[in-house]
């Protein structure tokens, strides 16, 4: 864990040492020696607030002073208005005091639940213990202020030194590691698509399909694993995103109020699109697979469509990663015209799509003006089926030999419990074969291309709604221009002030002054 995020090592290192500083209030004696009777409360406070990113930490220090504050000032108002209801009586100043815990308790907690407020959850959990801390402490020692003002300093002190050791050590911003997280799942998904389409054009299918495929869980395949971490990095971006939104101007993200929501909105279209990948992997696992040879006539259309489309991810990946914004060119030209290409030789070809021994060609339907005639007519819209003649031009009795037959079956089902369509057929010799059943089938078989082909369109078509939420991220976060229309402008405002001073004063060289001259 330590060799693949040795910030995990560094994180560890700080917490120790801010630990190690906050203890050093247990030796304070002078001037205020109360403060070493309470120190406990600041190193709770450095446990709790301090976080692994610079925005958690910021988020949970906030709410801890927050729900410090507004709990200590309510608890002082309700201990003096319990000492006014002790004139009436010795019992009703402990009759206020628990009455009241109960409905601030009551009240926190359901506050808490409130969806719109799930962000302030700590807030509320810290109010509700430092208001019942402050009310059954303070009646003890009848020290209500003292109560509250110490804890509030020592909460205050702590959330201090856990600021300054985590942002002034090797700080760690969840902006970057939203950023970071956005530009692996470009990469992801647009190695699962090339994955995807090399293996259907190869013919390659999955003996047995593992477990942890069929109930979408975790596996080592990375043709899966790609398409699957953008898919279930909802969650992991909702709580960056929740943290980054604290964090102030740093780095390359110097904007104030930086558009954050702008990148999982960007990795939320990313996300539309590795649902077609999804669908296109299903394709391969599925038990009905397209003959080879029919998949051949289609290889260069798909194969270039599935090399631009992942080629768009990676380009938009780079610029995601570089803060830069798109060229002049489109960038979705490319595979648009694959696609198009693509679109045409389904056209062209889209008897093959189709098992031309269903093909029904006859008479047109017959014309009916009264509607009793329909009665008369046994079945006025019967086509009388017969082969066409593409058919017999294009020789498609070859393909369906039992070579080209075998090709369809997978090795294995994907487990040998449940029979799967294919083998209903196919595994039992001693049972006699029903035509409708096989040339079920043979359609289903040849059909599975098509849904393969329209997937593959359909990812293209929703590769546009990705390029409009990158341009729209880029636009808002301000990236620069591509260094093709930038020029020299980009190096300007790489290089600092030091940088252009030493090219400044460096001596030039014989020849440049001759070229001068």
């Amino acid at each position: 864990m330590g060799r693949s995020d040795p910030r995990k090592a560094v994180f560890s290192a700080k917490l120790g040492l801010a630990l190690a500083l906050i203890s050093l209030l247990i030796f304070w004696k002078e001037p205020f020696p109360d403060i070493s009777e309470h120190y406990v409360w600041a190193i709770l406070t450095v446990v709790v607030v301090f976080e692994f990113s610079i925005g958690a930490t910021f988020s949970k220090g906030f709410n801890r002073a927050l729900g410090t504050l507004s709990a200590g000032g309510l608890a002082l108002a309700m201990a003096e208005f319990a000492h006014l209801c002790e004139r009436a009586g010795e019992p009703w100043d402990e009759v206020v005091i628990v009455i009241s815990i109960f409905t601030i308790g009551s009240l926190a907690t359901f506050a808490k639940l409130y969806p719109t407020w799930k962000a302030y959850e700590y807030g509320f959990r810290v109010f509700t213990l430092t208001y019942c801390y402050i009310m059954a402490s303070g009646y003890r020692t009848n020290e209500f202020i003292d109560t509250a003002v110490s804890r509030f300093f020592l909460i205050a002190l702590g959330a201090g030194v856990s600021l300054l050791v985590n942002v002034g050590i090797y700080p760690i911003w969840a902006g970057e590691d939203l950023h970071n997280l956005v530009v692996k799942n470009f990469y992801s998904v647009a190695s699962s698509l090339e994955g995807c389409i090399n293996q259907y054009l190869d013919c390659i299918e999955y003996k047995r399909i593992p477990s942890k495929i069929l109930t979408y869980q975790a596996h080592e395949d990375r043709l899966y694993s790609g398409y699957r971490s953008a898919v279930e990095s909802t969650s992991q971006e909702d709580a960056l995103l929740g943290f980054a939104i604290w964090e102030p101007p740093h780095g390359a993200y110097k904007i104030n109020k930086y558009p954050w929501r702008n990148f999982v909105k960007v990795s939320g279209a990313l996300r539309h699109c590795s649902f077609m990948v999804m669908a296109l992997h299903g394709c391969i696992l599925s038990e009905i697979q397209a003959p080879a040879d029919r998949r051949r006539v289609f290889r260069d259309e798909l194969q270039r469509v599935g090399t631009a489309g992942a080629k768009v991810l990676r380009e938009l990946g780079n610029k995601v990663k570089k803060m830069e914004k798109l060229g002049s060119l489109n960038i979705l030209d490319e595979v648009l015209k694959a696609a198009e290409d693509l679109q045409k030789k389904v056209d062209q070809k889209s008897y093959l799509l189709v098992d031309s021994n269903s093909w029904e060609i006859g008479k047109p339907p017959i014309e009916i003006h009264d509607p009793q005639d329909f009665l008369k007519t046994e079945d006025p819209y019967a086509y009388h089926g017969y082969h066409s003649f593409s058919e017999t031009l294009l020789d498609l009795g070859k393909s369906r030999t039992t070579e080209s037959e075998s090709t369809n079956l997978p090795v294995e089902g994907t487990n040998g419990l449940h029979k799967s369509l294919t083998r209903q057929f196919s595994y039992k010799p001693e049972r006699m074969v029903i035509p409708d059943e096989a040339d079920t089938y043979k359609s289903a078989s040849v059909l599975s291309l098509v849904t393969f082909t329209s997937l593959l369109i359909e990812f293209v078509a929703r590769l546009g709604n990705l390029v409009v939420a990158f341009e729209e991220l880029s636009e808002i976060a301000k990236f620069k221009a591509p260094p093709t229309e930038s020029g020299g402008r980009v190096e300007d405002e790489i290089c600092g002030m030091w940088t252009r001073l030493c090219r400044f004063l460096k001596p030039t060289s014989r020849n440049d002054q001759n070229v001068l001259v």
